[in-house]
């Protein structure tokens, strides 16, 4: 493994967490609310009343962010290695993870460890150490 130093971009990162934390903080602060996403998206599949509206503005807002950035600035290059089977399955998969893990990695790992609470502490690690085994396993064992 490498690391392009040319195109890293630590206070960028730095300031993107800064702002994802705040946000998350905010969120919780001002509407008693996680800004958890499976937990948003999974919410609008059993509405209650009165409880859709801001959950539609939420995701609005995620998927308007991107557009509203790429009018200012050239957006990266996407680049996917996997076919649309993939893809789905991998979609599944992870829509899977989060209901048996009851939220998804930044839900716990950024809403969840902020607030302390170990079952996303547990959640964080078991969704880490899942992921270095599946890294390993793909660059050193498959191929």
């Amino acid at each position: 493994m490498t690391i392009d130093w040319v195109h890293f971009t630590p206070q960028a990162a730095l300031a993107g967490g800064v702002l994802i934390g705040l946000a998350a903080s905010a969120f919780v602060l001002f509407n008693g609310r996680i800004a958890g996403i499976s937990g948003i998206l999974g919410g609008l599949l059993r509405v209650e009343r009165g409880d859709a509206g801001w959950r539609v503005a939420f995701l609005a807002g995620l998927l308007a962010a991107p557009v509203l950035y790429g009018l200012f600035t050239a957006l990266p290059e996407v680049t996917i290695d996997a076919g649309s089977g993939t893809l789905a399955a991998a979609g599944l998969l992870v829509g899977i993870g989060t209901r048996y893990g009851a939220g998804c990695t930044s839900g716990h790992g950024v809403c969840g460890i902020s607030r302390m609470s170990r079952r996303s502490l547990v959640a964080t690690a078991a969704f880490m150490f899942a992921g270095f085994v599946t890294v390993y396993l793909v660059r050193h064992v498959i191929n």
